[in-house]
């Protein structure tokens, strides 16, 4: 029984419950992020779901067994077996022959014993087994249900405590910054703080909590001013919770650490960009990181690309005919931290702003053509990489090539309402002295102005 009630979590439970109950349906995988609250919810849907299996359900936590092959030894051993050796999987298929509903948490880093539970299934008719993992198993009948974020508050619509107070991520906020500080209370003063500081943990419960359990040192207000570093402040976790779980950094830290060299080195790049992207994309700013020197075969982007989704590092949605992926704002976080650590810092972002730059040449003609609307739409899609790009060729003082981009795109800035965007850029590159009469001399000469003839400039 969990020490803490879960919150927010009923249409889930709810869902899950009825999948598991269905007729044909002998495997549910929930899937999600570190931190998504996997665990939590599969003990909530199993205790839920006792009274419809005759003997009852077993629940076996995997995080601490080190390898796959000590996973039916440590079933057996969950399920109060004494058993071993050549015995081992007869003894399990022997026990498991009842109307059981076995539920496996943490299953993502014994992955290679999938097969072992298909043939459990497959030789005890009235098992049913309810698997956490952050990727699938990839075994036939298996049916995947991801688990969601809690829900967040829009920007600027909670303005209220009762408003904002219907929102999952909010309450659980609530809940756990009262029982570390009794005192603490939603109100019209901290419910901004409070909404945002949600909204920037992507409504993860594991980083709601941990930020909550803040508020005893920390009001909202100044919580949510040190979250630029999430990694350095989501520590502190309770003690009777694996280590993996008692910081934000650990928990990342143990889905990176299940990928391969090369899915560890896209996963890096892919944190250079904001919002959404496309495959071709991801493969120019992955370019030869593989393997430098030698052409990755076809498809290698798209095949890391897929384990990234499986693993829930990654976020897959199709607009139309093109897939787009994303990354939730506290991984990109810990993406770009790996990056730098990497070394490939540099080079991702470089490649990152040339792909845009030349997605965004074409866009000064195209924006006054028939396909003006089509142009828009697909610029609006990428407005953010568009913007991170521009950032990163004005931070590294590329002056001629950020003024050329604003050329560029500026009636798509100015028909889509992005007006403030682009003048906040416009408005850096003019704040520095040197920087202001380089973009005017550009522009002189751009417009076949004589702008300098009584001030020339060195």
């Amino acid at each position: 029984m969990p020490l803490t009630p879960l919150v927010g979590r009923e249409q889930e439970v709810a869902a899950v419950e009825a999948l598991v109950r269905s007729e044909g349906v002998r495997l549910v995988t929930l899937t999600g992020p570190g931190g998504s609250g996997k665990s939590r919810l599969a003990v909530e849907a199993a205790g839920q779901l006792r009274a419809a299996f005759a003997d009852g359900v077993r629940f076996i936590g995997l995080a601490s067994v080190p390898s796959a092959d000590l996973v039916p030894g440590a079933i057996a051993a969950g399920l109060g077996l004494n058993t071993s050796g050549d015995r081992l999987r007869a003894d399990l298929v022997s026990y498991l022959r009842k109307q059981l509903l076995l539920v496996l948490d943490n299953f993502e880093q014994v992955a290679d014993a999938a097969p072992l539970l298909a043939e459990l299934l497959a030789a005890a008719p009235g098992l049913k087994m309810l698997v956490t993992s952050r990727s699938m198993l990839r075994l036939s009948g298996e049916h995947e249900f991801p688990v969601p974020p809690l829900p967040v508050p829009p920007a600027g619509a909670a303005r209220d405590a009762g408003t904002a107070g219907q929102y999952a991520s909010v309450r659980l906020f609530t809940e756990r910054a009262h029982a570390v500080a009794p005192g603490f209370r939603l109100t019209g003063q901290n419910v901004g703080a409070v909404a945002e500081i949600c909204r920037r943990l992507d409504g993860l419960p594991l980083a709601i909590e941990l930020a909550a359990a803040r508020v005893r040192l920390l009001p909202p207000q100044a919580l949510l001013a040190r979250l630029g570093d999430p990694m350095g402040v989501l520590t502190g976790g309770p003690r009777d919770v694996p280590e993996r779980q008692r910081t934000l950094q650990n928990t990342l830290d143990w889905s990176f650490s299940l990928l391969s060299t090369g899915e560890q080195a896209l996963f890096a790049c892919l944190g250079v960009f904001a919002g959404t992207f496309g495959l071709p994309a991801a493969e120019a700013v992955w370019g030869d990181a593989g393997a430098p020197g030698q052409a990755d075969p076809p498809g290698l982007v798209m095949d890391i690309l897929n384990v990234l989704v499986d693993s829930s590092l990654v976020e897959a949605e199709t607009r139309g005919d093109e897939p787009r992926f994303g990354l939730l704002e506290t991984i990109r976080d810990y993406a770009l931290r790996r990056l730098r650590d990497g070394g490939a810092w540099q080079q991702a972002h470089e490649r990152h702003a040339a792909y845009f730059t030349a997605l965004a040449k074409p866009a000064e003609s195209e924006l006054r053509g028939d396909g003006q609307l089509a142009w828009l739409n697909r610029l609006e899609t990428e407005a953010r990489n568009l913007s991170a790009a521009l950032s990163w060729l004005m931070d590294q003082d590329q002056l001629d090539q950020a003024i050329t981009f604003i050329w560029m795109t500026w009636r798509f800035w100015w028909l889509r309402g992005h007006v403030a965007e682009v003048a906040r850029h416009w408005q850096t590159l003019m704040a520095n002295s040197v920087r202001g009469q380089h973009v005017t001399r550009y522009l002189s000469e751009a417009l076949g102005l004589n702008l300098f003839a009584s001030a020339p400039i060195a």
